[in-house]
């Protein structure tokens, strides 16, 4: 698979063996024509050119059936909030560069961040959350050897760091939540068409399982206007508290005129924030989640109540860890029990989508889960500028349990509300349409004159 193509497009669904590279070739009456990358070639495309149309064919119906797999797990990354964030306000940017550190270590921290930013593929340029990880490595040590000087200058430098990062990204929530009404309407229309495609299951299927490793609100806010009502291990109306004791808690209703037999109530998801929260705070060794505003431009207040009382170094934000230690704390270690626990079984199916395959730790479990044969993994990605992806696709070698949808004619929002995902509702009436349909007009193989082959 090469993505390094000029539009970086791979497709791999149904009875492809292998990834099809492909481009944009014309665009007529907003319709457009892909073609093939040179020395390709597949049995359902005539002359290495075909429509949408063609590859919504083959594209939808093959999601559909994915989506109502006995198990169903979506996997969210950064990608989705950059893609809402850039059909509300025009920008995707996060605004936040790298700090400038006043701290004795500071040239130390900027190795380790750098290595650290190398070591997950993302070139020599670290992120605030490869800076924050090694300063919350190194306060650790500093603990240790009794540094008390400098434990307390590096402490303070972190939680103003870790104050400044909550603060971005509350500050994205509100520029998605303060762009014009047009807008920021056709914006959240977008997110919840996306997240009905997979929430719309059969009462006969196990819940949808949302995993995510962002630390905004963009899904919660999104299933509020989808009256999407989401599951999650927080119990209580006012300031929710984390529990380990969570049971399989789910939501029921009795049909009229049926007694003793209640089925599951439709339009429920199972939710999980892999990373934590902006809006999660360790409040004396529980973790409660405060009442955060969508969009609120400052945190600082909201902390600042009387049964909280707590500074941003509280707040429940975890950032990547080579070392897989936030997977053995609390409560990482129940977010991530519940994530292997949804994916490793059997007839379970995952998708991603905006996830960059950064995280060793969660990219473990993913693999873990394909060692079972009945699941399968579909990679949705805007692109892969980094070659993660296809670097994983080519190590993994489960070829046949991968579906790759990538590139930003047929993996933008835009593409896959309109085209590919699957129609976001519970219509009894359109699956009857289609048996019927089918039952009536398709007609049964032909024996071809050659002998016991079948034509169609």
């Amino acid at each position: 698979m090469d993505t390094g193509t000029v539009s970086k497009n791979v497709i791999k669904v149904r009875e492809d063996k292998a990834p099809l590279c492909f481009h944009c070739s014309q665009i007529k009456d907003d319709q457009k024509t892909f073609e093939l990358d040179g020395g390709q070639s597949a049995k359902w495309i005539a002359d290495n050119q075909f429509s949408e149309e063609d590859l919504r064919g083959r594209i939808e119906p093959w999601l559909t059936s994915l989506f109502q797999s006995e198990h169903l797990s979506l996997l969210l990354g950064s990608g989705l909030t950059s893609s809402i964030q850039f059909a509300a306000t025009g920008n995707s940017g996060n605004g936040m560069g790298n700090p400038e550190l006043k701290t004795y270590y500071k040239d130390q921290i900027v190795k380790k961040a750098t290595e650290s930013a190398i070591q997950m593929g993302r070139g020599s340029k670290p992120n605030i959350e490869d800076y924050i990880r090694v300063m919350n490595e190194l306060l650790r040590g500093l603990n240790i050897v009794g540094d008390e000087a400098n434990y307390n200058e590096l402490k303070a430098e972190t939680e103003m760091l870790i104050g400044a990062f909550a603060d971005n990204i509350s500050a994205i929530e509100n520029a998605i939540a303060s762009a014009t009404e047009g807008k920021r309407n056709s914006a959240f229309n977008k997110l919840v068409l996306f997240l009905m495609s997979f929430a719309s299951r059969t009462g006969t299927r196990d819940r949808l399982n949302i995993f995510t490793t962002n630390y905004d609100r963009l899904i919660e806010a999104g299933s509020d206007i989808a009256g999407l009502r989401l599951i999650d291990r927080f119990v209580g109306a006012l300031t929710p508290i984390f529990r380990s004791s969570r049971m399989d808690i789910d939501m029921h209703y009795n049909p009229p005129g049926i007694r003793g037999e209640p089925r599951y109530l439709e339009g429920v998801a199972r939710y999980t924030k892999l990373h934590g929260s902006i809006d999660w705070v360790n409040c004396n060794n529980i973790i409660r989640r405060i009442g955060l505003p969508f969009g609120a431009k400052n945190i600082e207040p909201f902390l600042k109540v009387a049964s909280i009382n707590a500074d941003a170094s509280k707040i429940m934000i975890y950032p990547n860890a080579s070392k897989d230690k936030e997977t053995a704390e609390y409560p990482y270690v129940e977010l991530f029990r519940d994530f292997a626990a949804a994916l490793c079984r059997p007839n379970s199916t995952l998708v991603t989508y905006g996830y960059s395959f950064g995280d060793d730790h969660i990219n473990r479990i993913i693999r873990d889960m394909l060692t079972i044969p009945s699941t399968h993994l579909v990679v949705i990605a805007y692109d892969d500028p980094a070659g993660r992806i296809e670097k994983i696709f080519n190590e993994w070698g489960r070829f046949n349990q991968i579906s790759l949808i990538i590139g930003k004619d047929i993996a933008s929002l835009d593409a896959l509300v309109d085209y590919y995902l699957p129609k976001p509702a519970i219509d009894r009436t359109t699956i009857r349409m289609a048996d019927l349909l089918r039952q009536r007009y398709d007609q049964p193989s032909k024996p071809s004159k050659k002998g016991g082959d079948f034509e169609e």
